[in-house]
């Protein structure tokens, strides 16, 4: 079979989705933090939650005050989830562009909302009261950038497939 006959596959671009999730992520925790402090009266309430994966429920009593040890600890649980998500996004949507990748994006958010809140329930009760269109719509915004920022970001590979 000649070059030119070959069949190609487009690649997932790793580098974009390691990106696009850094970026997504900052992103849901800064909107995150903005309106719980708007509706709920502290931007660390989140922050305490997204920690009390690891430290447990013991974080989230009042007051939800800025602790540095709480903070840290939630950097690293959220970040790698905030990278990984747009990496399971580009395996499945790298093909298709940007209006799938923002689209599909923003259903996964709202899946990942449901498995969160309506889930992790069973493990993290604690979790129950924060079950809101807060959490709704920044899980949404964080699966439509996720998606957005991955095609906008991608590098289009393609390589032969071997038959």
């Amino acid at each position: 079979m000649s070059q030119a006959a070959a069949k190609m596959r487009q690649v997932v671009d790793w580098s974009a989705a390691v990106w696009a999730g850094v970026i997504s992520g900052i992103i849901f925790l800064v909107i995150n933090m903005i309106l719980t402090a708007i509706y709920l009266g502290s931007p660390w309430i989140i922050v305490r939650i997204i920690a009390s994966i690891v430290m447990g429920k013991t974080v989230l009593p009042p007051p939800a005050t800025f602790d540095i040890s709480i903070f840290i600890v939630s950097l690293i649980v959220h970040i790698p989830l905030s990278i990984g998500f747009p990496c399971l996004l580009a395996i499945i949507f790298h093909r298709w562009g940007l209006l799938v990748g923002i689209l599909g994006g923003a259903l996964f958010g709202l899946a990942l909302y449901l498995i969160n809140f309506y889930t992790f329930t069973l493990i993290f009760p604690w979790f129950f009261p924060m079950r809101s269109w807060i959490m709704a719509l920044s899980h949404i915004i964080f699966g439509a950038l996720a998606g957005g920022n991955y095609e906008g970001l991608e590098v289009e590979e393609f390589v032969p497939v071997e038959e």
